[in-house]
Order: structure tokens, then sequence, then C-alpha cells
């Protein structure tokens, strides 16, 4: 991916340039505001990092100016502020994620490469990985035309799981985008959720479609 990386404090760019480079990306840099929102409207870029703090121009200007402007450049908000409010006014500016620091590398990967793979404009009511089909306005699931019974929160699950489009998502991801915690409650219910649909997915087939990372999350495969 080409990647802007829009960030002030030099041992963060310094770790994302490493990062981000020996996982095969492209990467320009702006260490501060207004020369980052210059170089997000000129570049072409598949996502956008932003820091919220920024001097010269903070990174929630960054993000509304762009939006404004008609930019729908997918953008993750790093932030040091933990407080829900903070976050939710970060999305509300119309990033599509955050990620408080300090955060882990596998983390900040897993979360730009599912915003790479976001449509601007999300209308799809049917999804589809390999012979698994899941239809949003019947509800209904179904793996090689034979039908799934989920509950609703399985069925969610899937959703996100499918739209991630084979990319691995992490437990933190699930549990904000499925369960809308915004904090690790210290629970087991990603894990509950996800053997209950393994099963239930796989119920009939030798092959499972969902895969676990160890250390790092889940991905669906075809």
């Amino acid at each position: 991916m080409n990647i802007l990386v829009i960030e002030d404090d030099k041992s963060t760019s310094d770790h994302l340039r490493q990062g981000l480079a020996n996982n095969g990306h492209h990467v320009e840099f702006a260490a501060d505001g207004k020369l980052g929102l210059i170089k997000a409207k000129a570049g072409s870029f598949e996502v956008l990092v932003v820091d919220r703090m920024l001097p010269e121009l903070d990174g929630l200007s960054i993000v509304k100016a762009l939006r404004d402007a008609g930019n729908h450049t997918p953008i993750l908000l790093l932030t040091t502020m933990s407080g829900l409010d903070d976050r939710v006014e970060g999305l509300e500016a119309g990033a599509d994620d955050y990620l408080v620091k300090p955060f882990a590398m596998p983390e900040l990967l897993a979360r730009l490469n599912a915003l790479s793979r976001r449509p601007a404009n999300n209308v799809q009511t049917v999804l589809r990985v390999g012979g698994l089909e899941l239809d949003l306005l019947k509800r209904e699931v179904q793996r090689d035309s034979n039908a799934v019974d989920l509950q609703p929160q399985e069925f969610k699950l899937l959703e996100y799981l499918m739209r991630s489009d084979g990319r691995i998502v992490t437990k933190t991801m699930l549990l904000e985008h499925v369960w809308g915690f915004h904090f690790d409650p210290q629970t087991t219910v990603v894990e509950t959720h996800m053997s209950r649909l393994r099963a239930k997915l796989d119920r009939g087939h030798a092959k499972s479609m969902i895969i676990t990372q160890r250390g790092v999350g889940y991905r669906l495969v075809g």
C-alpha cells in the first residue's frame, strides 16, 4: 500500500517507518498538520495514518478538511486519549478507525489492511466468500447451498469477517466492531462466539473456513 503518515513524534515515526517498510508498504511522512493536509490532498494514498495532536493543524481538523473536500481515503487516527468521548469525536469527524498509543505493530497492520479493503460506498446486501453466502436483507447464511442457522451476534461476527476479505482481524477489532466495546473487558466472548460460529459453518465440511492466527487474530478463507 501507499501510506501517508502524519506524525510529529520522531520515535513513533521511526517505529512506523520500520514496521510498515518491513511489511512491503511505501510510506510518506509529514511532521506537521499543514504539510500533512497538503500531501493528503495532492497524493494518491490507500490509507492515511494521522496523529490527533499535531503542530500547525490538529488531526481532527485534517480529517474534517479532507472529508469536506470530498476526499474519502480511509483514515486511521492515532491518539493518546483513551476516553470514549475523545475517540467518538474522532469517528464523528470522519475518521474510519482509531488506535490508542502505545500500540502493537500487528494491531496497526491488521487495521490498515482492513481499511484498505473497505469499499468507499458499500451497498452490498449479499456477501460471498467461496461457497459461503450471507444475505443481509433476508438475514440468511448458506454454505454450499446448505442453510446455516446463526444467532444474531454470530451473524454480525460473520458479516465482519466476510467484509474483511480474508485479512486478519484482531480480538480488539472484533470487540469494537461487533460488540461495541472500546476497551478489553477481559472476557472470552470473542473466543466463545468464534468457536460456535466455526462449528456451525464447518458442520459437514472437511475444511474449516475460519483460521486462527495465534497471538494475532482470525481470518476467513474461501
